[in-house]
């Protein structure tokens, strides 16, 4: 029995079956479309966790802390990440031999023909039996089973705590993009207000010159319109934002009818000068490829559960109480009975299920890599096209710019022109529609560039930061969750308290 438990130990401190994991080789290409990156270090300074601190808006800033401690998806995804530690943790417990203690009182018969050592001529038992034993399991792991299951189980941890900083990743940049989707709207409001402002100082001159005679009629109601479509206008960009503001709550996690979002004044700001990394960077700093990668890992574990499946198994067994008909007699010293062996399980037929079951843990694992390449891929194109759209806006905003003011100088002299008499009041009409359309294509396209911007942070992983282990976002409770409960003593805590004294 020694040299059988020396033989099992040493075998299961070796035997592994299944292969080891080593994460796959992705070819990442030098350099991005009309990019050169720059070495890793340098954007060591960037805020780690709270990138949105970039843009310097102290409201974006209290938004998204709401956020983060308010949202009921990333409540829901540190749920699950709750789920999947519990599971590591229960199965490390397989390691570990297990003891119960099946206490029984039953009334039995026992059968006259049992077979017996002596000749029983008739005799049987039929009364009550008391049990008192203590019954001991413990699988040895030859094959690397418990250690692969382990392996698998701590590898779903680590990919449930990737998909919660990736679903946090994602609802920051979303409510960014909604509230600089939102600033534009305020900008815009903002400039149509003006518009309408102008435009009844030209519908007042144009009401003067009919009453003194020089005008006529046509162009009183030409001004008219241009105020009431401007007017109009403003009431469909309020409708905008009233929609914005609502997404914006569920972000945060309020409810809609007593969330308001200030109006903000003033043009909006540049947008800010996020410096990058090498492409290799991209795979430790974005949390939904490294969850596609432990996920992979996890596959490739069970691969081994799964071969192990086709080698005997091991376990030690042992049995030892009291047995009696009397109550009165169970912990009497002849009441005493024991049993203890190994017990070892060889696999001869299953119908199969063993090998279907290899071929089946294999398609996931080829799912699994399959996935891990797709986020590779698709974060590389994130990338190329968040970097396109800030080199393409940027040189769309300067254009602009010239566009809007060559706008208003020619709005300026329509007006001049139309007061001085030698033009029509057709020319400020378009003058003026020319002008609105420039300011607001010019608002737009500085939203647009700030939700640019927010998408490549998005695109490069925030403030992820693989070599550093990043901690789960301190939520607010709910009172009705069951989990709240989690960090109380145990119950043998709890009772060794009891025999402590003050």
């Amino acid at each position: 029995m020694r040299s059988l438990l020396i033989l099992t130990f040493t075998a299961s401190a070796f035997a592994q079956v299944g292969p080891n994991y080593e994460r796959p080789l992705s070819a990442a290409p030098p350099k991005f479309k009309g990019v050169t990156w720059r070495a890793a270090t340098p954007s060591a300074h960037l805020p780690k966790g709270e990138w949105w601190k970039v843009f310097h808006d102290s409201r974006l800033n209290g938004l998204l802390s709401a956020a983060t401690a308010n949202n009921q998806q990333i409540k829901a995804a540190i749920a699950r990440f709750d789920q999947a530690r519990a599971a590591a943790r229960m199965a490390r417990g397989d390691f570990f031999p297990s003891l119960s203690l099946p206490l029984t009182g039953e009334t039995q018969q026992t059968s006259e023909n049992m077979p017996s050592p002596f000749p029983l001529n008739g005799l049987r038992y039929d009364g009550p039996a008391y049990n008192a034993p203590l019954d001991f399991s413990w699988e040895i792991d030859l094959w690397g089973k418990i250690r692969r299951q382990n392996e698998g189980a701590r590898a779903d941890a680590a990919a449930a705590a990737d998909a919660v900083h990736n679903i946090l990743l994602g609802i920051q940049a979303e409510l960014a993009t909604n509230y600089f989707k939102l600033r534009t709207l305020d900008n815009e409001m903002q400039i149509v207000r003006q518009a309408v402002g102008w435009r009844n100082e030209a519908l007042k001159i144009a009401s003067a010159r009919v009453q003194a005679g020089a005008g006529s009629e046509l162009e009183q109601a030409q001004a008219e319109t241009e105020v009431a479509s401007a007017e109009a206008e403003i009431s469909a960009l309020q409708a905008q934002r009233d929609q914005l503001e609502n997404v914006i709550a569920i972000l945060v996690g309020t409810a809609a009818s007593s969330f308001r979002v200030p109006v903000a004044t003033g043009a909006l700001s540049s947008p800010p000068s996020v410096p990058t990394g090498l492409p290799s960077d991209l795979l430790e700093r974005r949390p939904d490829i490294s969850q596609a990668e432990r996920a992979l890992h996890a596959a490739t574990a069970r691969i081994g559960v799964a071969k192990a499946q086709f080698f005997p198994s091991l376990k030690l067994l042992g049995r030892g109480g009291f047995q009696s008909g009397d109550i009165d007699l169970l912990f009497e010293p002849t009441s005493l009975m024991w049993s203890v062996g190994p017990s070892l399980n060889v696999p001869l037929f299953s119908g199969n299920k063993n090998r279907w079951n290899l071929a089946k843990s294999k398609a996931v694992h080829d799912e699994a890599l399959a996935s891990y390449r797709q986020a590779f891929l698709a974060a590389l194109a994130d990338v190329e096209s968040s970097l396109a759209s800030i080199r393409n806006l940027g040189t769309q905003a300067g254009s602009q710019q010239r566009a809007r003011e060559s706008a208003e100088r020619a709005a300026q002299l329509a007006k001049t022109r139309y007061e001085a008499g030698t033009s029509p009041y057709l020319n400020v009409i378009e003058a003026n529609r020319t002008t609105l359309a420039m300011q607001r294509a010019t608002a737009q396209i500085a939203g647009q560039r700030l939700i640019a911007t927010v998408g490549l942070i998005k695109a490069i992983g925030g403030g992820w930061d693989q070599k550093v282990p990043a901690p789960m976002p301190a939520t607010t409770p709910d009172p009705a969750a069951k989990n709240l409960d989690q960090d109380k003593p145990g119950i043998f805590s709890r009772m060794k308290g009891w025999f402590v004294r003050d």
